[in-house]
């Protein structure tokens, strides 16, 4: 497609980073707008500009001369305000699109979660046909499928062509979120196994995840398959999710999770959790919650096959290799005693 000018929201983020790095390996002229600036991606040729989601001239004048918008930027989490969710995540999305539309943006990719489509019941092969739920455990998947479907019924709006991508449990070297916390609950004798560890799930690979919104977008335009639609990502093969978890602990040389609890005291915990912080006002995230219960027990992989045939996309990296290179990386890390704990909230591990 040439040298295309694209804006990336929230480049400093895992996913964002990666996405950042491949468009410019690949020639792109590249934008990011975040709350902060990251200098390492600016040295790498990315142009930075500051700016807040939920200020619409900011959003705006990030999509001007702009031909491909990726928004990733989002918060995650399983407790907190209604009002920052919807604020970022929902009135943010709304934002970004009006300033495509504004600045004559014709592609926009908007980063999704599978959990839109989540009521606390498995999810096993299911595809993108699966509605959005009648009711919500959280915030968080509530304001992203209220901005995943603006995005989209924004398709054709003025020329601009959209899609939602839905990658589920980001992973690989680089992300200081997921395996720095779970070897921390491990050593803390703190992390459970919830159910049976039967349950399977999907996941994909940092660097996959960045290519698949690379090849959504040079799929979009007028009449295209890919427009106006939503789209799960993976590496296209399940794995046993708590048999992955005891293979993350075991390149930190840790014992695999031996103590668990049962799904349905999971549940029953979690909701009295979070009667228990509403009541008093609690802002901190529980350490339980129904919805992570569910999640944490449950069946979570999908069929990709519609992102397989509208643009395209094959796992680049394999699970084997990626779980190589995190090994090599977690190695260097442990040895210099560099592994820290990241703040992300465990929903948006899974």
């Amino acid at each position: 497609m040439g040298r295309l000018r694209a804006l990336v929201t929230g480049p400093g983020g895992f996913l964002g980073r990666a996405l950042v790095r491949l468009l410019l390996a690949e020639g792109w002229d590249v934008r990011g707008f975040s709350r902060r600036r990251y200098p390492e991606l600016e040295r790498l040729g990315m142009h930075g500009l500051t700016g807040d989601l939920q200020d619409a001239a900011a959003v705006a004048e990030a999509c001007r001369d702009r031909e491909v918008v990726f928004h990733v930027a989002g918060v995650a989490g399983i407790w907190g305000p209604w009002r920052e969710y919807y604020g970022i995540n929902t009135l943010g999305t709304q934002h970004v699109v009006s300033g495509c539309v504004r600045h004559g943006v014709s592609r926009l990719v908007y980063t999704s979660s599978p959990s839109v489509t989540f009521d606390g019941r498995p999810q096993s092969g299911v595809d993108e046909s699966v509605p959005y739920p009648a009711r919500w455990l959280c915030h968080y998947p509530h304001s992203k499928a209220l901005a995943e479907r603006h995005v989209l019924e924004s398709n054709g709006r003025d020329g601009l062509w959209t899609c939602a991508l839905r990658p589920h449990l980001i992973w690989g070297p680089g992300d200081d979120h997921l395996v720095p916390r779970l070897i921390q609950r491990a050593r803390q004798g703190k992390l459970r196994r919830v159910g049976d560890g039967s349950n399977r799930i999907d996941m994909i690979y940092v660097e996959n995840a960045a290519l698949a919104h690379r090849l959504a977008a040079e799929a979009l335009g007028e009449g295209a398959a890919a427009s106006g639609r939503a789209y799960f990502l993976s590496q296209g093969e399940p794995v046993g999710c708590w048999q992955w978890i005891d293979q993350l602990l075991g390149l930190a040389g840790l014992p695999p999770v031996r103590r668990g609890i049962s799904y349905q005291v999971a549940w029953r915990v979690g909701a009295l959790y979070e009667a228990a912080y509403k009541l008093a006002g609690i802002g901190s995230e529980p350490p339980m919650t129904r919805f992570l219960a569910a999640q944490l027990a449950t069946d979570h992989y999908f069929d990709i096959g519609r992102a397989r045939r509208d643009f395209g996309y094959v796992p680049r990296i394999s699970t084997d290799e990626g779980m190589e290179r995190l090994g090599r990386e977690l190695a260097v890390s442990l040895r210099d005693s560099q592994v820290t704990t990241g703040r992300r909230p465990v929903s948006d591990w899974w």
